[in-house]
């Protein structure tokens, strides 16, 4: 994504993205991890710090905003209802203030919830 300032152009990669919503959204309580589908299998994967960013999807809008998909996996028991929107809440403020770009919408997917 470019951003032009009064100090000149600023591009900022979709990782920037995907590492700060997924260090915000595994931050949030009842939040076990990002989540990724295997293709081969079909099987939803608890994904490791350092691939957090293959549960992330970042859009980008005309209007030089961004769209954010984020895909974890839940304890047993949460409200799945209350953290969807924490999580909406937080990512769409931490993005916004680390970047400066405007987070259009937060989607939250659900893949799984980890029992024990």
């Amino acid at each position: 994504m470019k951003l032009q300032t009064e100090k000149g152009e600023l591009r900022i990669s979709s990782d920037v993205f995907t590492t700060i919503t997924g260090a915000v959204a595994t931050s949030c309580y009842g939040v076990k991890g990002m989540a990724v589908r295997s293709k081969t299998d079909g099987l939803v994967h608890l994904l490791r710090r350092e691939s957090m960013s293959k549960g992330v999807k970042v859009t980008y809008n005309e209007d030089d905003s961004v769209s954010i998909e984020l895909h974890i996996m839940v304890d047993n028991g949460v409200n799945l209802t209350a953290v969807s929107h924490s999580i909406m809440s937080e990512v769409s403020y931490h993005v916004s203030r680390m970047t400066g770009v405007t987070v259009r919408n937060v989607d939250v997917y659900i893949d799984s919830m980890v029992i024990g």
